[in-house]
């Protein structure tokens, strides 16, 4: 049992990064946090630091993730990266772009067994972005502009 346990943190450790947790997210993980029905307004961008659309755009999400302060916006950042490219790539990306917007690794690299959650019509193309609260959702495939991501959440949000 402590053996489990060990394995565990040292698993674990490298997720975090002055203040930054990068936490891990699978399939279920990802689906119970589509399934959240609240009063919040939840901003979802799947990407990666080899996308430069991803790249491009992450800084409007940062943003909107000041703006909002986790108020009544979560903004979460989903990062398709290999798992194994924390350490090397994701991590430095983030303290070098200064991310405070919760990242999420995804670890569950069977992409075709969860981007249909996401939304029916993604054919898994990146960056992807999905904005919901409750039932009501508007999902892009594509970079967006910032002004695009504000609009549409200021829709979402004042449902």
């Amino acid at each position: 049992m402590i053996s489990r346990f060990l394995i565990l943190i040292l698993f674990l450790m490298p997720f975090v990064l002055n203040g930054q947790n990068v936490q891990p997210i699978d399939k279920d993980g990802l689906v119970e946090l589509l399934e959240s029905k609240n009063k919040t307004t939840y901003v979802v961008n799947f990407w990666a630091t080899w996308c430069a659309p991803c790249v491009s755009e992450i800084g409007y999400f940062e943003s909107l993730h000041n703006v909002y302060g986790n108020k009544d916006v979560h903004v979460k950042l989903v990062n398709l990266d290999f798992p194994n490219q924390l350490e090397s790539r994701v991590i430095p990306f983030i303290k070098e772009n200064k991310i405070t917007a919760e990242v999420l690794q995804m670890t569950d690299l069977d992409y075709n067994s969860w981007i249909s959650e996401v939304d029916a019509n993604w054919s898994g193309a990146i960056p992807a972005t999905l904005i919901f609260k409750g039932n009501e959702k508007i999902f892009f495939e594509g970079e967006l502009t910032r002004e695009q991501l504000f609009e549409n959440v200021n829709k979402i949000r004042n449902l």
